[in-house]
Formats: C-alpha cells, sequence, structure tokens
C-alpha cells in the first residue's frame, strides 16, 4: 500500500507548527495568532493540536491495515489487542513523564493527562473501532459520538462554561483537582478524560481521508473532493456554532468540524501545489521534519524544559537562566514580540537539524 507523501508534508507543517507555538522566547510577548484562543473561538494555533491528532489516525490507515475491516463484507474481528494496548500504554506514559520531568514536583501534584495522553487514549480507541467497523460504519460512529458528546455537555445547565462544564467535573471526582491542568486560573484540564470523546473522531477523521487518499486515483480528484469536503465542513461548524461554541479546551463537536475543515483545505493546497504543480522542492523539509515526530516532539519538550532549568545569578544580582539570557539578548536588538518569535523560529531550526541529521542516516525511531 503506497502511502500519500501529501500526509508527511502534512505532519512535517504541523510539528514544526506545534514546536514554534510551544516555545516563545517570553509568553508575556506573543503575536496573538500564535496564542491560543482564551476560550471560545479559534485562532490558527488552535489547529495544530487536532492536526497532529489527524495525522495520527492517517498513519493508522497504514499501520493497522491487515486488520482493518474491509468496506461492506463482514469478517471475524481480528484485533492486534497487544499491539494497541502497548503504544497506547508507551505513549501515555512518555506524556505522562514529560508532565512531571524533571522530576521534582509533589507527587500530589503530577499532572495526570496531557497531548501525548490525549494522543494514546484516542489513538487506543480508533485502533479498536477501525478493527470492527467498516468505513460506512466508523462514519456513522463518527457522527454519533459527535451528537451524544454534544448531549453529555449539555447534562449541566450551563454546559459550556470554564467551572461548570461536565467535562471538568468528571476530571474532578476521577482525577483530582490538584492532578489537572491550572492555567485556566481554576482546575481544569483542557486534555481532559470525557473531551477525548470527540477528540476520537478527530483521529477517525485522519483514517477515513486516508482511506479516501489511497482509492482514488488522480491528484485532481483528491484536490477537488477534499476542497469540497473541507468547504463543506466549515460551513457546518460555523451554522453550529451558533448552539454549540467551538472550544478547543472542551474539545466540542463544532470543534471537530472546523479543525477537520481545515484540515481537509491545507491537505488540499498540498496536492495541488506538490502532485499538480509538482514544486516537489518546497516541500523536502517537510518530509524530513515529519519523519521522526513523535521523537523530535518529546526531545523539544525536554531540551526546552533544560533551558529553564540551568540557571545562575548574573552580575546585578538577578536569577538567570538559559532561556531568558537568550530572549533577553534577541530583544536588545528587536521589539519584544519579534525576538520572542525569533527565538521560537530558531527553536524550529534547531530540531530541523536534528531532524536532517536523523533522516539522512536513515534513522526512524519509531513505537
Amino acid at each position: 500500500m503506497k502511502r500519500q507523501v501529501s500526509l508527511d508534508i502534512f505532519r512535517g507543517i504541523t510539528l514544526a507548527a506545534m514546536l514554534l507555538v510551544n516555545n516563545p522566547g517570553s509568553w508575556s510577548h506573543v503575536y496573538a495568532p500564535f496564542l491560543h484562543a482564551k476560550w471560545h473561538g479559534l485562532t490558527p494555533t488552535d489547529l495544530i493540536f487536532p492536526f497532529f491528532m489527524f495525522i495520527v489516525g492517517a498513519a493508522m490507515y497504514y499501520s493497522m491495515a491487515a486488520y482493518a475491516l474491509p468496506r461492506a463484507e463482514p469478517q471475524t474481528r481480528n484485533i492486534p489487542w497487544l499491539k494497541i494496548i502497548k503504544r497506547t500504554a508507551l505513549l501515555f506514559l512518555i506524556g505522562f513523564l514529560l508532565n512531571i520531568f524533571p522530576f521534582n514536583g509533589a507527587i500530589s501534584e503530577w499532572r495526570i493527562m496531557g497531548v501525548l495522553q490525549r494522543i494514546a487514549l484516542c489513538y487506543g480507541v480508533a485502533a479498536i473501532l477501525v478493527c470492527v467497523l467498516n468505513i460506512r460504519q466508523i462514519v456513522m460512529c463518527s457522527i454519533g459520538l459527535l451528537l451524544a458528546y454534544w448531549a453529555l455537555l449539555n447534562i449541566e445547565t450551563v454546559p459550556y462554561g470554564l467551572s461548570t462544564n461536565v467535562v471538568r467535573l468528571v476530571d474532578l471526582q476521577i482525577l483530582g483537582a490538584t492532578h489537572l491542568y491550572q492555567g485556566f486560573g481554576i482546575a481544569f484540564d483542557p486534555e481532559g478524560l470525557l473531551s477525548c470523546v470527540p477528540a476520537v473522531v478527530t483521529v477517525l477523521a485522519g483514517y477515513l481521508t486516508s482511506a479516501f487518499l489511497g482509492q482514488t486515483k488522480t491528484a485532481k480528484s483528491q484536490y477537488r473532493s477534499l476542497l469540497l469536503y473541507g468547504i463543506i465542513a466549515l460551513v457546518v461548524a460555523g451554522l453550529w456554532h451558533v448552539l454549540l461554541p467551538i472550544n478547543k479546551a472542551l474539545w466540542t463537536s463544532s470543534y471537530v468540524l472546523v479543525t477537520s475543515g481545515f484540515a481537509w483545505l491545507v491537505l488540499a493546497l498540498i496536492i495541488y501545489l506538490y502532485d499538480i504543480k509538482k514544486h516537489h522542492s518546497w516541500f523536502k523539509w517537510a518530509q524530513i521534519y515529519g519523519s521522526n515526530p513523535l521523537f523530535v516532539y518529546v526531545i523539544a519538550w525536554i531540551f526546552a524544559a533544560i533551558l529553564n532549568l540551568v540557571k545562575w545569578t548574573d552580575s546585578a544580582g538577578n536569577a538567570q537562566n538559559i532561556h531568558r539570557f537568550m530572549y533577553q539578548t534577541l530583544s536588545n536588538f528587536m521589539p519584544e514580540k519579534m525576538a520572542s518569535l525569533c527565538f521560537a523560529l530558531l527553536f524550529v531550526v534547531v530540531f530541523y537539524g536534528v531532524s536532517n541529521f536523523l533522516y539522512k542516516r536513515k534513522i526512524f525511531i519509531k513505537l
């Protein structure tokens, strides 16, 4: 089964964008498009995590090809439980260890959920679903999950409030307040347990996209269809937003539609430029960047943490660390927001170098 180069390009662009928005020179000086929406709404940054999950689903089409159910014919369910459980557990464990690195925090305050943990749980559920459902059933299941999640959110009287949503209430009961993300001013985890339900659909959207691309022979047909799907998804999401706000932190069903729609549009653009217009040289860097996505994400996280951990006291008696020193050096030559962006761009360039080093030596690290 031939892999779609466009998906590899999409993965590399997404990883580079994730490192860019996660590593500004100063969180106090960031251009608005590089920040998440405060609650309801959408910024370019809000597209990156669902794009990453979309790509997980797209890759699943190839990794689970031997176990997936055919389009229509029933067959004996052949679920590779060991493979699914192993990958889910490893992803979750790595994500959890990144949360608590450098392991000097109080156990009672360790955050349990996170980016890789969400990917792990959603991968595990989606992998089982593609083994027991055919393509049509996956589509119907996805619609059902989005509608069911909408209904679950509305169990509460104020369903979309920060402190009153059912996602937070479930996490408080199961995980406990001190094990949740505290960045919203109260205990609330944007990678909560219940909001993994619609996030599974984001993974399935990627899977269905790979299935579609694999069954569509010409690049022009792929481009036109993805363009149409993207526009339809954005229109439906915009209409649904009136009743169900687009909200990344809650991963609302309308958010799944709008981010999947943008994923289809971006993928359509890549196919147009790479496969139709043959601008192959434009995207070589993205293929390289996406060749070891998990490994690069993990070491980039650790590297960023180390930049803040190496500390000293400067000649003026002020506490200093490598991250702050580099940012302050840049801000001596340019405005603060530009210095913050340049720091992030340098971070992206450094890890392109890491990706390129591994790529040239044909080293591909996977779980």
